[in-house]
């Protein structure tokens, strides 16, 4: 859950890789650091300290930054607190070399033990010192070169890794390596670029290389680039040409990246929409479904993977796929799915859900799924992902690059591709009426504009987020579809506001969570039209009676819930399936104008990072 970059060329490393950092930054930033490498002095530099990006700039600033081959790296910490010594790079014991790393080393201890009784001294209480001294070892000890030291080095580790290594006696190489940990190289005009993902590396070039598990690059000065596995095979290298813009990657005037994707919510799902709903000719087209039609038709159950946000997505999927397909779901925790024993047949269609494609627990799951002999369909958002590169099939959600650490366009989107599975699955099983089927295509066509007439609320909502504040707790209550959207709008307020909250299926709150109620707790209530409208109505009466203060989430036709709640925010009329790609935005916007006002960090909140590549 760091970022990695890496710069060797022509050019000055330093200002490339400061720029790739900030790029990065989602990834983690509890510390920052730099290696650069002089060729002039044969000197090898790091700069390294505890906080942001900026904070590094400033350490830097009247230091020798020159070089044309660099390492950078933004942390997320896992061994060892956030401070400058646990930062990266690190030195090897003789400050021959320095690497940067992004996932965790499980063995490091018995490595790190082994390696002190033959007297290596370490500076810091990360995983990755343990690794660098390790590679220096056996390349000593061996007296070998730098590759074949990291493969040998590499085959002892046990856990995930992407790194990146420089060797002050070679300035004309970088080497790679990865597994279960993403990495990508660009290839630019006499230089190339590393990165943890290719958001850096747009600006300079859109062809770019994404490496496999156990797959080493040799980045030399001027030469072509070399792809070995552990077992030094050569495998030749895939260019995949990048499809995002450096627009996607700015703020565009917007305060912050969460409010920026927010609003970019009505472009986005159209953009997921595209070429695969035909309104005119009443066709959802999927061709990750059409050309493995008989899996789905054929399929005992589905099983959701995913963690987070995504897993609330999932869960949307669960009553979308049981409602109009009927074929039984389980959505599941990646993370507690892989340390079962989970029974998978042969006939199961498996569905992994993740923003970025590299969530690890996800990609252990699938992996678990594979080997049982199911069927693995991924739904992710970024082209050549670990997802998307180790499913059967799958569905991008085409949202573009989600910068903030708290998913929102992401969500809608996965939302979205779930619903249009689901109906082309029904389809082609007839368990939809072709008048119903035609009717969710109409009105799923329709969610865009009106996602854009809940965005014209924005300052009210903003207004009223003054009002909580003061809040330590909040309870989100919803029924039957809007109790995953209860739950993600839960999520999205602790994760930027550090207000504590959760979400319940509102008949399970006199279950326990009503002995909370009174008139310091907030009660945001998700009572749009549905089955269970008037079920929800008198769940809001018990609240009144104890004194909650509610917010309730209403449709512009509603009169008896108005009444009721002490404050509202509508939301257009719509099918009850597809309600929560409405309803989810007004929490979105709650959320982040409640967060704002408390003067958090938004878009990087404490104790997160955007992709969890780790476990």
């Amino acid at each position: 859950m760091c970022g990695i970059l890496g710069y060797i060329g022509n050019r000055e490393a330093y200002p490339i890789l400061i720029k790739g950092l900030h790029r990065l930054e989602y990834r983690g930033y509890d510390s920052a650091g730099i290696a650069l490498i002089n060729r002039e002095n044969s000197k090898l530099n790091i700069y390294k300290t505890k906080g942001r990006v900026s904070d590094l700039e400033e350490f830097t600033k009247g230091k020798d930054i020159s070089g044309t081959v660099g390492i950078a790296h933004t942390r997320w910490a896992t061994h060892g607190e956030p401070n400058h010594i646990n930062a990266h790079p690190h030195y090897s014991q003789s400050e021959n070399l320095a690497l940067i790393h992004n996932g965790i080393i499980e063995n490091y201890a018995v490595l790190k033990e082994s390696l002190i009784r033959k007297g290596y001294v370490f500076q810091s209480e990360t995983d990755t010192e343990v690794l660098v001294q390790l590679i220096e070892y056996i390349k000593t000890d061996n007296n070998t070169d730098i590759s074949t030291a990291i493969q040998l080095a590499l085959k002892q580790v046990i856990g995930a890794y992407a790194i990146a290594v420089v060797e002050k006696e070679n300035p004309d190489l970088i080497i790679a390596a990865r597994k279960s940990s993403p990495l990508v190289v660009g290839i630019g005009q006499d230089e190339f670029f590393l990165a943890s993902d290719a958001s850096p590396i747009i600006e300079y070039t859109n062809q770019v290389i994404y490496l496999n598990d156990e797959e080493i690059a040799l980045i030399h000065r001027n030469e072509q680039l070399r792809i070995i596995n552990l077992s030094n095979v050569e495998k030749t290298p895939q260019i995949t040409l990048l499809e995002m813009s450096l627009n996607e990657l700015e703020k565009g005037g917007y305060p912050h990246f969460m409010l920026k994707e927010i609003f970019e919510q009505p472009r986005t799902l159209r953009d997921c929409m595209s070429g695969r709903l035909n309104t005119g000719n009443g066709r959802v087209v999927l061709s990750g479904i059409i050309d493995h039609r008989e899996k789905f038709i054929n399929a005992r159950r589905i099983i959701i993977l995913a963690c987070g946000t995504s897993w609330h997505a999932g869960l949307i999927g669960e009553y979308l796929f049981e409602e109009f397909c009927r074929i039984p779901v389980e959505v599941e925790y990646s993370s507690e799915f892989r340390y079962r024993r989970p029974v998978i047949y042969p006939d199961d269609v498996v569905i992994a859900v993740s923003q970025s494609g590299e969530t690890a627990d996800t990609l252990a799951a699938i992996e678990l799924a594979k080997q049982a002999g199911a069927f693995v369909y991924g739904i992710c958002n970024v082209v050549g992902s670990s997802i998307a590169r180790n499913t059967d099939s799958g569905s991008y959600t085409h949202v573009g690059p989600e910068i903030g650490v708290a998913s929102t366009k992401a969500f809608t989107a996965q939302v979205a591709v779930l619903t249009m599975m689901a109906l082309n699955i029904a389809r082609e099983k007839k368990t939809i009426s072709e008048q119903q089927y035609l009717a969710l295509l109409s009105e799923l066509s329709g969610i865009p504009g009106k996602i854009e007439t809940i965005l014209q609320q924005n300052r009210y909502i903003e207004d009223l987020s003054k009002i909580f504040t003061y809040a330590h707790n909040f309870i989100y209550l919803g029924r039957g579809y809007s109790y995953p959207v209860a739950v993600e709008g839960a999520l999205k307020l602790k994760e930027i506001s550090y207000i504590h909250a959760e979400g319940y299926p509102a008949a399970e709150m006199k279950h326990g969570p009503i002995a909370l109620i009174d008139n310091e707790m907030p009660v945001v209530v998700i009572a749009i039209n549905s089955t269970t409208y008037d079920k929800m109505t008198s769940n809001i009466q018990e609240i009144k009676a104890r004194k909650g203060r509610i917010l309730a989430i209403v449709n512009k036709s509603d009169c008896k819930v108005r009444e009721m709640a002490d404050y509202t925010i509508e939301i257009p009329d719509t099918e009850e399936c597809l309600s929560p790609l409405l309803s989810i935005v007004p929490l979105q916007l709650l959320s982040y104008h409640i967060a704002v006002k408390k003067g958090r960090d938004v878009d990087m909140p404490r104790n997160l990072a955007k992709s969890v590549t780790v476990e």
